[in-house]
């Protein structure tokens, strides 16, 4: 979408006829006064973001030869996303495992969210998760300017990006002239309500421009779990459900937090030098709270086993995280033009701070004497990066220019897992008596807990310092752009695990990957484009893999064994595109893509036995065999004029997802891949009372996941959302938004085994079916530019 900054006439002629006739230096003046405008010729206005003046589309990138989605904040603001994640729903071949109405990390093309770079502003985030991805839910909507899905890879960029690059680009002074507020509240299916508040101002300071915003969610996701077990599966017995169930869970897991998030720019453009500063702030509170009952009948909900009369109460669990978490960047950037070319310097400090304090309280009824067993666990991941990039740009010609660089990156992240030595003892007759698991809490059982210890592994430190090096030729001719580049990534790793402090057990490491790259883009017949590209990425190992420490029993009764000489993934792959023109503003794209993955990750089985004795093994994660990975995607977002209708907009997208892993069991996907994604939506804007309403409809096939002692099943309901807004002059919206208006539901079916014998001979530990569900979301918010 095209935005445009209108003056109105009067004063636009004014400032025209003043710059005519004034001298240089009046004329200086004049213009350092005008809003300074985007790339496309503009500068968003807080009116126009406040009160969208045309329906929001998927733009196409005109910048680059990489194959580049672009979507503006107008394409998602109508329904209201709190965050990122929930933006990003409405883009092609992003998909989810998380929790019914969260989403978190995102997997492009179905993959495992570490495939996926996830850039802000065009940089690396550190987060928690021991995959390296980074958690889309803690960057909050209300930030974002812009986001480009990156299908393949570039030389300019780090190679991390197996499955593509999610770049969220933040609003900066260049792209808002004013300030506009947003209010509001959400309204949950359990009657909590929840605020939600920000404002984003943005001007001229100085010699240059600043923005400021500001912005606080209460967060809240209130979910039912129901669970049957069995001690065997239909794959042996059709007749389990009655001859083999062994229990039920029901279960309410709720999620409460606050989100409070800053961020600022400040840029400068002269005539040889820019300068830009810019950063962003996170700070998470958030409670989960899981509190179970497991019964001995599909059922019924009676009080325990143990009481007088007896119930069908087995076990009564209540399961309570409570998370702290920071995050922030700082980001600096010189650049200066001169006489051989361009030259650009960036310094970047990233930082995520993780602190978890864990208790699971259980009462066990299905004994003689009732136990309980109490648990007590820290957590706390500290993740900091810095880096210095340089660049440098020379014309070679008229269409063609040279870029080449280096990126030096130190990495330390610190991890400290903790837990108090488990309290377990029975209870008396007189502290159970008369024990209702609808007012009273195994929380009340709780003693004093002991010292907290590590366990193995639970105390490491690894540190990355990488240098990489690339160079880069592209090419603007009329019709055609292009780029052919490689780059150079070397990697010095060092993993200290200070589990027993006497023995430090140090490991180093170092890898080398050489990532060629190039794109194409070639326009065809009338607004038509052809897109390609190929590229070679990697995929650096999990956290988790790579501390030495040995977990036992960790996969069934099979255990685990770090690995910290694990090599990187790599893979080639390919993109072809074609993107067509349409309308006024709309466009309709198809693509094919391709990825051979090497030095495929996965557990080993190392031989045995285990520490849980004959029959069991021990595994380890070593880089052996291969995948492969391929789909089509399309998706087409234009309005209707071509058949009189202006004022609507439609918007859709599908993503057909396949791929191939051979492991000891045989031929699966990659983990977690679903089938296919698929959404779309219309948007009527009614101009002559100034209202507008639309929906949007989603839906994401079933997913597989395989490890050594379980296999997952995993299949949800679809979503739907609408949404209701109504304009008031130039300066104040309300939209009332339905999220989940389907009840949402998740649906999981648990394969478990004890051995690898087992697993082959499908001999069951356990069966599970397990379904979570929540009720609609409901929004009603309100915006005010000045």
């Amino acid at each position: 979408m095209i935005r445009a900054f209108n003056l109105n006439s009067a004063a636009a002629l004014a400032l025209a006829v003043a710059l005519a006739a004034t001298p240089a230096a009046a004329q200086d003046a004049a213009q350092d006064m005008a809003p300074i405008q985007n790339e496309d010729g503009s500068i968003t206005t807080s009116q126009d973001i406040v009160v969208l003046g045309s329906i929001g589309y998927r733009n196409r990138s005109e910048d680059q030869a990489e194959p580049v989605l672009s979507y503006d904040s107008e394409f998602f603001q109508r329904f209201e996303p709190l965050t990122a994640g929930d933006a990003l729903k409405r883009v092609p071949s992003v998909t989810f495992l998380s929790d019914v109405i969260e989403s978190d990390g995102a997997r492009l093309r179905g993959l495992p969210p570490g495939y996926t770079q996830i850039l802000i502003n065009g940089e690396k985030v550190p987060g928690s998760n021991a995959d390296r991805s980074f958690f889309l839910d803690r960057i909050p909507a209300e930030l974002i300017e812009r986001v480009e899905i990156v299908r393949s890879s570039s030389a300019r960029r780090t190679g991390d990006a197996v499955a593509g690059t999610l770049n969220i680009k933040l609003r900066d002074g260049y792209e808002l002239d004013g300030g506009y507020l947003r209010a509001g509240g959400l309204y949950y299916d359990d009657k909590e309500l929840e605020p939600s508040v920000g404002g984003v101002i943005g001007g001229a300071l100085g010699p240059g421009r600043f923005l400021l915003g500001g912005n606080f969610q209460g967060r809240h996701n209130p979910k039912k779990k129901f669970s049957l077990r069995y001690d065997d599966s239909p794959e042996n017995n059709p007749n389990f459900a009655t001859d083999d169930f062994n229990n039920r869970e029901d279960q309410v897991d709720t999620r409460d937090g606050k989100d409070y998030s800053f961020n600022a720019t400040y840029d400068i453009k002269g005539d040889t030098t820019d300068f830009s500063v810019n950063g962003f702030y996170v700070h998470t509170d958030r409670t989960e709270d899981e509190r179970s009952f497991e019964y001995n009948h599909p059922t019924n909900i009676n009080g325990p086993i143990r009481a007088t009369p007896p119930g069908n109460l087995t076990v009564d669990n209540a399961n309570v995280s409570t998370i702290n978490q920071d995050n922030y960047s700082v980001n600096g950037k010189l650049a200066h033009r001169w006489s051989a070319g361009e030259t650009s310097l960036k310094v970047g400090y990233a930082y995520f701070d993780e602190d978890r304090f864990e208790t699971e309280y259980e009462v066990e009824f299905d004994r003689t004497l009732p136990r309980f067993t109490g648990d007590q666990t820290l957590t706390g991941i500290t993740d900091k990066e810095f880096s210095v990039r340089l660049e440098h740009e020379i014309a070679l010609g008229e269409d063609t220019k040279l870029l080449f660089g280096g990126l030096w990156q130190d990495k330390d992240r610190d991890t400290a897992i903790t837990a108090a030595p488990r309290d377990r003892y029975n209870l008396t007759a007189a502290n159970r008596q008369g024990y209702d698991q609808f007012t009273r809490n195994p929380t009340e059982f709780a003693r004093t807990f002991g010292a907290f210890a590590p366990g193995p592994g639970g105390l490491n430190t690894i540190e990355e310092k990488r240098l990489d090096g690339f160079v880069l030729v592209e090419g603007d001719m009329p019709g055609v752009k292009w780029e052919a580049g490689v780059r150079y990534e070397t990697t010095d790793l060092t993993i200290d695990d200070f589990t027993v402090p006497a023995a430090l057990q140090r490991t180093t490491n170092d890898y080398a990957r050489l990532l060629p790259s190039a794109s194409l883009k070639i326009d065809v017949g009338a607004r038509g484009r052809v897109t390609a590209s190929v590229a070679r990425t990697s995929r650096r190992p999990e956290f988790n893999f790579l501390s030495p420490a040995e977990l036992e029993a960790e996969l069934g009764d099979n255990d685990l064994i770090g690995n910290p000489l694990l090599d990187p993934e790599t893979a080639w792959g390919f993109d072809l595109g074609y993107e067509q023109r349409l309308g006024r503003a709309g466009i309709a794209g198809v693509n094919i893509f391709y990825r051979k993955v090497n030095d495929l990750i996965e557990l080993t089985n190392i031989g045995g036995p285990g520490s849980e004795g004959a029959g069991t093994f021990n595994y380890q994660p070593q880089n052996v065999g291969d995948g492969k990975v391929w789909g089509i995607e399309f998706d087409v977002s234009t309005d209707l004029g071509f058949v009189g209708l202006p004022d609507t907009g439609v918007f859709g997208n599908i993503s057909w997802l396949d791929s191939k892993i051979v492991d000891e069991f045989g031929k699966r996907r990659f983990n977690g891949q679903s089938e296919y994604v698929y959404n779309f939506g219309v948007i009527q804007d009614i101009p002559s009372v100034g209202a507008a309403f639309g929906a949007t409809y989603r839906k994401q096939g079933g997913a597989f996941d395989r490890t050594v002692g379980e296999e997952v099943f995993t299949t949800y309901g679809a979503d739907l959302e609408i949404f209701v807004e109504k304009r008031f002059g130039k300066s104040f919206t309300i939209r009332a938004v339905g999220s989940n208006l389907l009840n949402g539901a998740k649906r999981e079916r648990f394969n478990k085994f004890t051995t690898i014998e087992d697993q082959n001979d499908r001999s069951f530990d356990e069966y599970e079916l397990e379904s979570e569900k929540a009720g609609p979301v409901f929004q009603l918010m309100a915006r005010y530019a000045f």
